[in-house]
């Protein structure tokens, strides 16, 4: 089944039944659960659906496509409060992809600061912000809508050195691994954590244990966490790794 094919299949599903999971819809199509994740990001973007934790539902009649929908939109916010506090007038800072991050990026206009990412959206945030200075890693569009990647964007990162990096993920598991989905994504965010001199990890409480098959890194790794209340006491408990939970 070709990619467009697949997502009709998916907004039509959604709309008969008002909502559908990533389980439902990858055994319904055959494909795994991080090629409907992909799909739904895509049908997100162009307002065909609106994705909720582990699958999706009808958009909303005011949804421009932009703000997060899903159940911990809140605690996203939250924690973007409180990394914003970490990042100091003056600082370049890179900023991983995903909705945290996005959320991070608006708390930060208006600010004296130096954003690099690979992040197409948080373009839309800040660039025609007259106070942030905005760059955009090269690569290519593609392995996640509205995500540089490849070699280009590696090389790049090779140049820069950041005093913050702030990087999200598909999960941390109990023994401390920090995953995503995408190899790709893995070798670019492990890149951007060497690429700084600070490393925060950012993630809700439902990505302990979240899911992904490709290691970032290790929780030792970063030198702040910022969760949210209910995260994995027990995986956290086991780091030096300073931890931050907001409200």
């Amino acid at each position: 089944m070709l990619t467009h094919q697949r997502e009709a299949a998916i907004v039509e599903r959604v709309h008969a039944t008002g909502s559908a999971t990533v389980e439902e819809l990858s055994g319904l199509l055959a494909v795994s659960g991080t090629t409907v994740r992909r799909d739904l990001e895509r049908l997100e973007l162009a307002g065909a659906l609106r994705r909720v934790h582990g699958g999706a539902t009808v958009p909303e009649a005011a949804d421009d496509g932009f703000e997060d929908h899903d159940p911990d939109a809140g605690e996203k916010r939250a924690i973007a409060v409180a990394t914003a506090g970490f990042i100091q007038d003056g600082d370049v800072v890179l900023l991983d992809i995903g909705h945290t991050t996005l959320a991070l990026a608006r708390h930060l206009r208006d600010r004296p600061v130096t954003i690099v990412t690979n992040n197409l959206w948080i373009l839309r945030v800040l660039g025609d912000d007259p106070v942030c200075t905005l760059i955009l890693l090269g690569g290519t569009v593609g392995s996640k809508p509205g995500t540089l990647s490849g070699p280009l964007t590696e090389q790049m990162l090779a140049l820069i050195h950041a005093d913050v990096a702030v990087i999200s993920s598909g999960g941390v598991r109990p023994d401390g691994s920090v995953v995503t989905d995408l190899n790709q994504e893995a070798t670019i965010k492990h890149r951007m954590c060497r690429a700084a001199d600070t490393t925060i990890l950012v993630a809700t409480s439902l990505k302990f244990p979240g899911d992904g098959a490709f290691q970032i890194a290790s929780l030792h790794d970063f030198d702040i966490v910022v969760t949210t209340p209910g995260a994995g006491t027990a995986t956290l408990e086991g780091t030096d790794t300073r931890v931050v939970i907001a409200r």
